[in-house]
C-alpha cells in the first residue's frame, strides 16, 4: 500500500477561519480519564495540550488525589474527583453519567483521551474495559488503557478508535517485538493489525506510523529529547482534540503526530536534554502560528 509523509500542508486540513458567532462546544471537548494515587502530571498534559489546539473545553476525571492536585495547576483546568485512590468500579456509574452529560451537552463535538496514569490495578483495568465497552464516541486509548484491551480488542469493534502505542505497548497489543524488525516489516504489521483491529493506530517510534485499515502515513518530527515523560500524554491530548472537532481518527492522528513533533523540536532548540513536556505545550500555539496559513 502507498505510503504518505507527513508535511506541514495538513495542519490547512484542520485549522479553518472561525465564524464570528461561534459559540462554547462549536471546537470541540474532550473528556480525559486517567490519574492515579501516583500519577496526575498525565491527565494534565494531555488537558492543557488539547486546549493550545484550540478546543473549548476539557473535563478530567480522576480519582480524588489526583483530580485535587490537577485542579490547582491552572484555572484553565476543570478537574471531577472519583471517589477512591484509583479508578474502580464503583465508579463506573459516575463516569458513565458524566460522559452522558458531557455528550448531550456538546452536541456531537466531543472525543475521549483514556488511560494516561491510571495504572495497571486488576479492578482499574476491568473497569476502563467496562466503560469503553459503553461508550460509542471516538476514544484515544493510550497508556495503560492499551493494556487493558490487550486481551479483550472485541471492545474495539464498530468504534472509532486511535490506539497510540510504543513499542513495548504494541508487544503487549500484538505480541510481536516490532522494535526488532526492518522499517518496511514495522509498516505491513501495523497496517494489518489496523485491519485486524478495524482502527487507526499511531505507532509512537522515529518515525511514527500511523495506520488505519487502508491508509498509511509516516511522520518524522520529533527528536531524542522527546523521550522524556509526558509527550506520550501531549500527543494523546492533542489527538483528542481533533477527534472532538469532527475529524476522522486517521487525520487526526496524523496531525497530531506532526504537530506534537514540531512542537518538540521548537522546545529542544530552546532546552536540548533540558525539554520537559510542559514546552511542547508552550510551543503549540507557535506551531500553529508559524505553518497554518503556508
Amino acid at each position: 500500500m502507498e505510503r504518505e509523509i507527513i508535511e506541514k500542508e495538513i495542519l490547512k486540513e484542520v485549522f479553518k477561519k472561525r465564524s464570528e458567532d461561534s459559540h462554547k462546544y462549536d471546537w470541540g471537548y474532550v473528556l480525559i480519564i486517567g490519574g492515579s494515587q501516583l500519577y496526575s502530571g498525565s491527565p494534565a498534559l494531555s488537558a492543557m495540550a488539547a486546549m493550545r489546539v484550540g478546543i473549548d473545553l476539557t473535563l478530567i476525571i480522576a480519582p480524588e488525589r489526583a483530580a485535587n492536585i490537577i485542579a490547582s495547576f491552572s484555572p484553565d483546568l476543570i478537574a471531577y474527583p472519583l471517589e477512591g485512590s484509583d479508578i474502580e468500579l464503583k465508579n463506573l456509574p459516575t463516569l458513565i453519567a458524566l460522559t452522558n452529560s458531557a455528550k448531550k451537552t456538546a452536541e456531537g463535538k466531543i472525543a475521549v483521551v483514556i488511560g494516561g496514569g491510571i495504572g495497571r490495578d486488576e479492578e482499574t483495568q476491568k473497569t476502563i474495559r467496562e466503560y469503553l465497552k459503553f461508550i460509542d464516541i471516538p476514544c484515544v486509548i493510550d497508556a495503560d488503557a492499551i493494556w487493558a484491551i490487550a486481551n479483550k480488542k472485541e471492545i474495539l469493534k464498530e468504534k472509532k478508535v486511535i490506539l497510540t502505542p510504543h513499542s513495548a505497548e504494541y508487544f503487549i497489543l500484538t505480541g510481536k517485538k516490532i522494535n526488532q524488525m526492518s522499517q518496511e516489516e514495522k509498516e505491513t504489521e501495523v497496517q494489518n493489525t489496523a485491519k485486524d483491529l478495524n482502527c487507526t493506530i499511531l505507532l509512537k517510534g522515529n518515525p511514527d506510523i500511523i495506520a488505519s485499515p487502508n491508509k498509511l502515513a509516516l511522520n518524522k518530527t520529533g527528536n531524542p529529547y522527546m523521550t522524556v515523560g509526558g509527550t506520550g500524554d501531549t500527543l494523546a491530548g492533542i489527538c483528542g482534540a481533533f477527534l472532538s472537532q469532527g475529524f476522522g481518527p486517521f487525520l487526526s492522528a496524523s496531525v497530531a503526530a506532526f504537530l506534537n513533533g514540531v512542537a518538540g523540536d521548537m522546545a529542544a532548540e530552546k532546552f536540548g536534554p533540558g525539554l520537559l513536556a510542559t514546552d511542547i505545550v508552550k510551543s503549540i500555539p507557535k506551531v500553529i502560528k508559524k505553518y497554518k496559513y503556508i
